[in-house]
């Protein structure tokens, strides 16, 4: 298994990179598998049948989503946690405090050891093609497959300045970081 990658000669169209050619970074194959695809094959690795595992799927989605809305992070098997949340500007007295400050909601995935681990071991293959569509270069990963961790982004832009990657519970961030949408949970 590996992630594939295409890096092709782009002209910049904006910043200070304007009117230049640089190698642009994007997911070369990757296609979206339909729930029905997914339920056949869970259904056939589990032994159960494919109209009970579909009332399952349509449950757990049911009991997420119910559960996300009154502010909880809930537990995705086998995947990790997820949680609603809001990207928002802080204010320095509570007379300002309003739903204005909010700039978008959000889905907060965190996932587990064992999904982080699969992502660091998993190689990644890059096809590099010049402007007019030709490939010139092919590259395997030998990096150390180093995962970002949203429970750890102190030095990350944008991801705030929290342990928890710019959620604070209690208030609004300055640098615009998250504040989730419903009372803590205790993350």
């Amino acid at each position: 298994m590996s992630i594939n990658l295409k890096a092709k000669e782009t002209l910049i169209q904006v910043g200070d990179l304007k009117g230049t050619y640089r190698f642009v970074l994007a997911t070369e194959i990757y296609g979206k598998l339909s729930a029905a695809k997914v339920i056949k094959e869970a259904a056939l690795r589990s032994g159960i049948s494919r109209g009970v595992m579909q009332a399952c799927w349509d449950a757990a989605g049911e009991v997420i989503k119910a559960w996300a809305t009154e502010g909880h992070s809930v537990a995705i098997p086998g995947l990790g946690t997820m949680r609603f949340g809001v990207r928002a500007k802080s204010v320095a007295a509570v007379a300002d405090v309003a739903t204005n400050l909010i700039s978008a909601r959000r889905v907060i995935f965190t996932p587990n050891v064992d999904i982080k681990d699969e992502l660091a071991s998993t190689s990644i293959n890059i096809t590099c093609y010049d402007r007019n569509g030709k490939e010139i270069k092919k590259v395997t990963s030998t990096d150390g497959g180093n995962v970002e961790d949203p429970d750890n982004k102190g030095d990350n832009p944008g991801g705030g300045n929290t342990p928890s990657g710019g959620d604070t519970p209690s208030g609004g961030n300055p640098g615009g970081g998250d504040t989730p949408s419903g009372g803590g949970d205790g993350e």
